[in-house]
């Protein structure tokens, strides 16, 4: 299918040029990292431009910056960069699980983090990672910067609070000793949404955090479900009674790829699933 809506492309190298831009043209302008949510909605028409602007030229948003206490993830940095970072993989093994279950390898090798979170469709990956890690959102547009904790920042399906002239820099993620995993359903292998997810965070000595996603409006932490957790052992018994918590914590509904019964079902499924796994990670052993 042809794009055939007319704009101008520009592909700036300088930030100051691309917050220029942005700021002339936020209410025609698009931004361009990945491309893989974009191409889409300008080949069906959704989206009409008047200007895209490729970030892919900012060479300083491309990275994955490491510092004792955080890791940055630039705006341009792709889920095939995080997948072969050795970095990700040790100090924030949820987000490095959640981006090997994205899509295809070749919309990973495209597809950004950052993006990701952009679209805000209820099922991306990336946010039950995000959310369990207290991650920020680094935005600047051309007369200041912001920090948004993740928390904040899904307003609504395929809505952020970002700002029309903003531009996301990257995410900043504290890093903390812990075991966890992402849990994903999924109909097939390879470029099929989320019907549900799960990513699960044991830190400390028994403190939980939890998110999901697919199952509700917006990715959320299961504040509920974190507060019954915690302090516990994890024995049969405190896993049936977390069971009957989940339904209060998530709304799915029923589409074409699952009914709201079995994405309800299946969230119990994986958190059993992936509570042991991580304690298992946890205590040393193999899961």
């Amino acid at each position: 299918m042809a794009i055939l809506n007319d704009f101008e492309y520009k592909k700036p190298k300088e930030l100051d040029v691309a917050l220029s831009l942005l700021s002339s043209h936020h209410e025609k302008a698009k931004i361009l990292a990945g491309g893989t949510d974009l191409v889409v909605y300008l080949k069906e028409d959704i989206l009409q431009p008047k200007l895209i602007i490729d970030i892919k030229g900012l060479s300083d948003l491309n990275k994955i910056e490491i510092s004792d206490d955080y890791i940055t993830i630039g705006a341009g940095v792709t889920f095939t960069d995080i997948i072969e970072s050795k970095n990700i993989k040790e100090k924030l093994p949820i987000l490095y699980q959640a981006s090997e279950s994205v899509a295809s390898i070749g919309i990973r090798n495209r597809a950004t983090v950052v993006g990701n979170i952009c679209s805000a469709v209820p099922s991306l990956d990336s946010a039950p990672a995000l959310l369990v890690y207290d991650s920020y959102v680094l935005t600047q547009n051309k007369s200041s910067k912001r920090s948004i904790s993740i928390h904040d920042w899904f307003t609504g399906p395929k809505k952020t609070t970002l700002k029309p002239d903003e531009l996301v820099l990257g995410i900043k993620i504290p890093v903390i000793k812990h075991t966890g995993v992402y849990e994903k359903l999924g109909r097939y292998k390879g470029e099929d949404l989320a019907q549900a997810g799960i990513g699960i965070m044991v830190y400390d000595t028994n403190k939980y955090r939890i998110a999901h996603c697919a199952v509700g409006p917006i990715p959320k932490r299961m504040k509920k479900l974190e507060d019954f957790l915690n302090g516990k052992e994890i024995s049969n018994e405190v896993v049936t009674k977390a069971k009957k918590i989940i339904t209060e914590e998530i709304f799915p509904i029923s589409d074409i790829r699952s009914s709201a019964e079995y994405r309800s079902h299946m969230m119990k499924v994986m958190f059993e699933r992936g509570l042991k796994k991580s304690i298992a990670r946890a205590k040393g052993g193999k899961s």
